[in-house]
């Protein structure tokens, strides 16, 4: 079982509309795709910033394509960014727990 850390910077004026693609289009698709999600959190000392923990069943490469081509969040993806991108970067870092975390391979 792999987890993923994202971090989402939002484009200036941009969280609000980023907020509202993850609420509406984005966590209702992640489970079809072999995605779970733990949590989403803003950061205090950054409120444009958008961090949020996944765990991934599966290949986490194979879980991203299939959720990238699929034809719901690319027409979401798309009424979103009509009037420009809501990310001005994106970064990603995939972990695996370690034997005595509660997320552990147990678990």
């Amino acid at each position: 079982m792999t987890f993923e850390l994202r971090t989402y910077n939002a484009a200036a004026g941009k969280m609000g509309a980023l907020l509202e693609r993850f609420r509406t289009h984005t966590t209702r698709l992640f489970p079809n795709h072999g995605i779970q999600a733990i949590g989403y959190w803003i950061s205090d000392e950054d409120p444009d910033t958008l961090i949020y923990l996944v765990r991934h069943e599966g290949d986490p490469e194979s879980n991203w394509e299939g959720f990238k081509t699929d034809p719901r969040w690319v027409a979401a993806r798309a009424a979103s960014v009509a009037n420009g991108e809501l990310t001005d970067n994106i970064s990603s870092l995939y972990l695996t727990a370690t034997d005595f975390s509660p997320l552990g391979p147990a678990q």
